[in-house]
């Protein structure tokens, strides 16, 4: 008999022709799971931010997974890990498959990623974050045949307006029109990658100005759909779990993520044809995460458009953290004081 509970795919597969209410049981993911979550994601920051700017990333991520995990194990839900570290032969730990949770409670899709920003940790650079996203069972997209998509993520004024199939700069022209604005006004967030250079040209020419990030564009999306960040949309080609987990903030948020999967071999690209995807087809915030019942918490580690970094004060330890619930449409930004001797025993955090 096939254990499922290593293979998400077949995971996806096993529930895709339920109802959402089967899909779950007879419990939903509630409003109490929300503040459990950020507890989570406090953990993997305060232990990754202890190796910020130390200039080892993988040091950081072992700290961050490690903390994760052990919280995880506390939640009141019934978790299999969608989107983690990677596969189990390559990830010990928060491996795509691996149940999470105390195994009661709502069956629940998990994504991780214990630092979206592991270089931005080790050099002690802006935006790094500790992210966390739930939804119901079998409900987020299946990335496992593309790792990059391109993206296009604006907010809730222009979320009916863009295409990611338009020209970069008819895209600008409407964003700029949804919200009262000058071309020459938006600012737009993209990663800084040489095979951004044709995009980067385009926006320019239309008149818009580029704001580089790194790495983490989980932060910079949610940063271009939320409103008082300054930034006005992400666009270009970033990776297809990050954009899933991002989706789940967005549906709290209003706002819009658009994404085409960009193989990157040919290899790559077969492998997407014959888990029966099309590469023309534009993926669309519900085709992302179909659910309207997910959650989506995040820590800053470092400071960032999106949260304050933690802060280490004597025996305190300072955290900012944001937590979504698509249900209700409820942002919550937490500012947490911990005291750190109680805090590390707790979350067996060394």
């Amino acid at each position: 008999m096939t254990d499922n509970a290593a293979n998400p795919t077949a995971q996806n597969a096993q529930y895709s022709t339920l109802s959402p209410a089967l899909a779950v049981g007879d419990q939903e993911p509630d409003r109490n799971l929300a503040l459990e979550l950020v507890r989570v994601t406090e953990a993997a920051a305060i232990a990754g931010g202890h190796w910020v700017g130390f200039g080892d990333k993988n040091l950081a991520d072992g700290a961050a997974v490690d903390a994760m995990r052990s919280l995880l194990s506390t939640v009141h839900f019934n978790g299999i890990v969608v989107i983690g570290e990677g596969e189990k032969d390559e990830a010990p730990m928060l491996y795509n498959g691996e149940r999470v949770g105390d195994g009661s409670g709502p069956l629940c899709d998990v994504a991780v990623d214990p630092i979206d920003g592991t270089r931005l940790t080790a050099l002690g650079i802006n935006n790094a974050l500790a992210v966390l996203a739930v939804a119901e069972r079998g409900t987020m997209f299946d990335p496992s045949a593309v790792f990059y998509m391109e993206k296009l993520v604006t907010g809730p004024e222009a979320a009916d307006m863009v295409d990611l199939r338009l020209p970069v700069k008819q895209n600008l022209h409407l964003i700029a029109k949804s919200k009262g604005k000058k071309v020459s006004q938006l600012n737009v967030m993209v990663l800084d990658r040489d095979r951004h250079k044709p995009l980067i040209e385009e926006i320019r020419a239309a008149g818009a100005r580029t704001k580089f990030i790194m790495d983490g564009d989980v932060a910079g999306a949610i940063a271009a759909a939320r409103e008082g960040t300054d930034v006005d949309a992400l666009m270009g080609i970033g990776g297809t779990p990050e954009g899933i987990v991002a989706a789940c903030a967005i549906k709290t948020l209003g706002g819009v993520i658009q994404g085409r999967l960009w193989p990157t071999s040919d290899e790559e690209k077969q492998k997407a044809i014959d888990a029966g995807h099309d590469l023309d087809r534009v993926l669309s915030t519900d085709d992302l995460v179909t659910s309207d019942n997910c959650y989506f918490a995040a820590t800053g580690i470092t400071d960032g458009d999106l949260l304050r970094g933690v802060r280490y004060n004597k025996d305190k330890v300072l955290t900012q953290s944001i937590v979504m619930r698509s249900k209700s449409g409820t942002i919550r930004v937490v500012d947490g004081e911990h005291q750190a001797h109680k805090w590390e025993s707790y979350a067996r955090i060394k």
